[in-house]
């Protein structure tokens, strides 16, 4: 099969639609060829706050294609204070959700990607606005307003997202109504081709209010009675319907080389619009759609009689589906005269039409179906739509699911869009290349998961056990790439060495205490004291390691050439004592540090003081070997690391470390280290093997598995240096979601009226009664962006909280009324904690003696300052 520069791959998805939250779960819908329509009762539709005057008409559809949960949304995963979640379009929290899950998928972490990851997205009507916070727009403050405007329109969204994700690609939004989704990934494929971006993430997303039904209108877009019958006798229109969808893009021949796992192949893509040669403005044209579709198999440099199946946009309207499928043939004929062969679809028949996300929804359909390589049903089809001559034309409307059989070519597809407006897309898509085995090798992997919560751990590290076991043909060291290098570190961490798959996955099941690393990485986490003891290696261990791991390899080459046997070094090794102990703890610890654990120091005994000053640059790497034999270097250099010593039993002085004698090995043994190290954020980590242990190449990785569980920042590139990259998709780690919603009723709080401020509680005979009034004001303002008092310290720097200059300055200018003063907007930089702006504050208001002031002397100076306010002069209000 061969593949044009011009390809592109779809190297992640991820998707939540009506009844279905994930590309697999919505895999089950298609297949199952079931519709997701939600009947609603007149008790959930009045809490709703739908009229009960439209209830008793007989023409509203009591029925809708919803997604749950959108009035939750992990805000702290992406660092959003309560406030500014709750006043965030839903459509945004859903789709930046969607986006961190799509890239989840792929495998990348944006922190350790190299090259440009471009977004390209949409989002539809902002309900949310409009239905909620409407009273809080128009009563607000200038500065409240602003916020509402940033949290609220769709020139945001795609921006917002590079932000928090870190994306220094392209970030563009792309709004076409109902051709959106497909309109941004052609964008996105150019952008690609062009070099503006390496990655892509393009997607889409619309939200209809929840739990609302519609008002049926004959002649209007909308079913009578909530189903979509696409290109059927009886159709009617269709139900809009919430979702959002993200793709993940990437130039073919870059995914190929990097190991990505390819869903499918963008070959071409086209878009055009109507111009004004149709009935009306939200008409659709033959001649338009007819063009995009041809122009995009030109693109594509396709036949129209090798694409097997095409998404059609399907709405299901009496005059939108004949055009439609005139338009297609019209396309076709432009190449074969064949008819019959090739299967038509919509799946808005399953999830109703999901306007800006309703290609991205029959995009990733059809991915699903090239990959699984199954065609499946289009619903409520019966009898053919009169005005549609599917005899004559290459198309039939597939009813079941069935597999999709191959042909003398690769599998193809193409999904079409048109918006309202006339803006047409269409995509032809073919099947992923055959994946080649991954060969990473027998060895033991190291697999590493992580989450927010110990709660979370679990649920990933049951599912992570739940796909392995389902598909124990996965490479395990696939698997340990795409968990290393793929995946953001979270605190709450796991870590499991194992040699295959299944093994792999009963011990995750199991939940083997014996296998599993535990642990909860710190800010500041300790750091590893490395225990250099000199210990002999087993030979055929040490073998293995010099074969198998390039870090060890490496170092181990490094001595034999510092002794003058380059190319021995295996000989060495296998020669066993003291020069070959010296070699593998040598190696080990090299190993470790270029993995990216750092030790805070050494501690060493017998043959490990020679170890420890080879690595702590005491002594040249010859001159260590030969120290090993008894021969004294002549000079010794200041360690570049602290060294505990076992012939001294504390850490050497720098006297003592600059003696040839201290690096003389000699029998004394380390005792208490663990009490040494107390409470200096410092832990042992002794290299050497345990009896019965892991040995080898496990034994190096459970090292580098306990120091990563304690937060060590290790380093995944280097320890899957020199070998094929492979990724594969893992199941995603669990969002952890917060109810953020303001109802309709709520508005904004009244400004303060005079003799209802804050200043007319201060009593100047009480000034820390005053002092803590201010506070508690300040604490519940902050505490309502945050959503929670208890995260409200008064040392803490705002900003650390996650409060913006905005939200300060609009706590600033609330305050200042409550106070009647003019609050710099500059004063939260200059005094960034609660404590710190409180003591400001008192000093402006005299409530605390400024510096060379007496108690008397500033009471006096309150009372002339309130009578300042009081008479209307400046520095306060009447």
């Amino acid at each position: 099969m061969t593949y044009a520069d011009s390809d592109v791959a779809i190297i992640g998805m991820a998707c939540r639609f009506p009844g279905a939250d994930s590309p697999e779960r919505f895999w089950d819908v298609l297949r199952e060829g079931r519709e997701t329509l939600t009947r609603y009762t007149d008790e959930e539709l009045l809490a709703a706050g739908v009229p009960a005057a439209d209830l008793a008409d007989p023409h509203y559809v009591k029925a809708g294609q919803g997604i749950p949960g959108t009035d939750l949304f992990d805000s702290e995963l992406f660092r959003f204070t309560h406030d500014e979640a709750e006043i965030l379009d839903p459509q945004h929290r859903v789709f930046l959700e969607c986006a961190f899950e799509a890239l989840e998928r792929a495998g990348y972490d944006p922190d350790r990607t190299d090259g440009q990851i471009g977004v390209y997205a949409g989002a539809g009507m902002n309900h949310y606005l409009l239905h909620n916070l409407a009273e809080r727009h128009r009563t607000g403050s200038t500065v409240d307003r602003y916020r509402l405007m940033l949290a609220n329109d769709k020139d945001f969204l795609a921006t917002r997202l590079s932000y928090k994700l870190n994306l220094r690609g392209p970030s563009i939004n792309v709004n076409t109504a109902c051709s959106t989704s497909l309109v941004a990934v052609n964008t996105a494929c150019l952008a690609l081709l062009g070099g503006e971006c390496d990655v892509a993430l393009v997607g889409a997303v619309h939200l209809n209010p929840p739990q609302q039904g519609y008002q049926y209108q004959d002649g209007m877009i909308f079913s009578p009675d909530g189903h979509c019958r696409a290109f059927d006798a009886e159709a009617r229109g269709t139900v809009i319907g919430s979702g959002a969808g993200v793709v993940v893009l990437k130039r073919l021949k870059e995914a190929l080389a990097d190991g990505d796992w390819i869903h499918a192949v963008i070959k071409g893509s086209a878009v055009n619009n109507d111009g004004s040669g149709k009935a009306g403005y939200t008409a659709p044209s033959i001649a338009g759609q007819a063009a995009v579709i041809a122009d995009a198999q030109e693109v594509a440099d396709v036949e129209p009689d090798t694409v097997g199946y095409v998404e059609a946009h399907g709405t299901g309207t009496p005059l939108g589906d004949p055009i439609e499928v005139a338009a297609l043939t019209d396309a076709f004929r432009r190449g074969t005269e064949r008819t019959g062969y090739c299967a038509l679809g919509s799946v808005k028949s399953n999830i109703g039409h999901l306007d800006t996300a309703a290609g991205m929804a029959g995009l990733i359909k059809t991915v699903l179906m090239l990959e699984h390589r199954t065609l499946v049903p289009s619903l409520h089809f019966d009898t053919p739509n009169p005005e549609i001559d599917f005899g004559s034309s290459p198309f039939f409307v597939n009813t079941a699911t069935a597999e999709w059989p191959a042909g003398e070519g690769p599998r193809r597809a193409g999904v079409s869009s048109f918006g309202i407006g006339g803006t047409n897309a269409h995509v032809i898509l073919q099947e992923a290349p055959a994946r080649t085995a991954e060969q990473t090798g027998d060895g033991p992997e190291l697999l590493v998961v992580s989450a927010r919560s110990k709660g979370a751990l679990q649920l990933v590290g049951a599912a992570l056990a739940r796909r392995l076991k389902q598909q124990s043909d996965l490479d395990l060291g696939a698997v340990a790439q795409t968990l290393g290098l793929g995946r953001r570190a979270y605190p709450h961490r796991f870590a499991l060495v194992a040699r295959s798959t299944r093994e792999a996955a009963m011990a995750l099941a199991l939940g083997d205490e014996e296998r599993l690393r535990l642990g909860v990485a710190e800010e500041e986490p300790s750091t590893p004291v490395f225990v250099l003891t000199g210990a002999a290696p087993d030979p055929a261990d040490s073998a293995e390691l010099h074969r198998t791991v390039p870090a060890y390899r490496a170092a181990v080459d490094a001595c034999a050439e510092a002794v003058g046997l380059a190319g021995e070094a295996a000989a060495l090794l296998g020669a066993g004592g003291a020069r070959a102990a010296f070699l593998h703890e040598y190696a080990l610890a090299t190993a470790l540090t270029a993995w990216g654990v750092t030790p805070a120091g050494l501690a060493a005994s017998g043959t490990g003081l020679v170890v420890a000053a080879a690595l702590a640059g005491a002594v040249p790497l010859a001159d260590a070997l030969a120290l090993v034999d008894g021969a004294a270097p002549d000079r010794v250099a200041p360690p570049r690391l602290p060294v505990l010593s076992a012939r001294t039993g504390r850490w050497l002085t720098e006297e003592e470390a600059l003696r040839a004698a201290s690096w003389t090995p000699g029998p004394e043994q380390l005792a208490d280290l663990e009490g040494l190290l107390a409470d200096t954020g410092r832990h042992p980590l002794p290299l050497a093997a345990e009896p019965g242990g892991p040995a080898g190449p496990a034994h190096l990785l459970t090292l580098l598995a306990d120091q990563w569980v304690l937060g060590a920042e290790v380093d995944f590139e280097a320890v899957h240096a020199d070998r094929d990259r492979y990724r594969v998709p893992l199941p995603v780690r669990p969002f952890v979601r917060r109810r953020h919603w303001a109802e309709p009723a709520e508005t904004a709080a009244a400004a303060p009226t005079a003799g209802d401020r804050l200043i007319d509680r201060l009593d100047p005979a009480d000034p820390d009664r005053g002092v803590e009034l201010i506070t508690d004001y300040l604490v519940d303002e902050v505490a309502k962006v945050l959503g929670d008092r208890d995260q409200v310290g008064l040392d803490a720097r705002l900003f650390d909280l996650g409060l913006d200059s905005l939200v300060l300055i609009e706590v600033g200018a609330k305050l200042g009324a409550e106070l009647g003063l003019e609050i710099a907007t500059s004063a939260f930089l200059e005094f960034p904690s609660i404590r710190t702006f409180v003591q400001h504050l008192a000093e402006l208001l005299e409530l605390a003696p400024a510096p060379g002031r007496d108690a008397a002397d500033a009471g006096a100076g309150r009372t002339s300052r309130r009578a300042q306010r009081a008479a209307g002069r400046p520095g306060g209000t009447a």
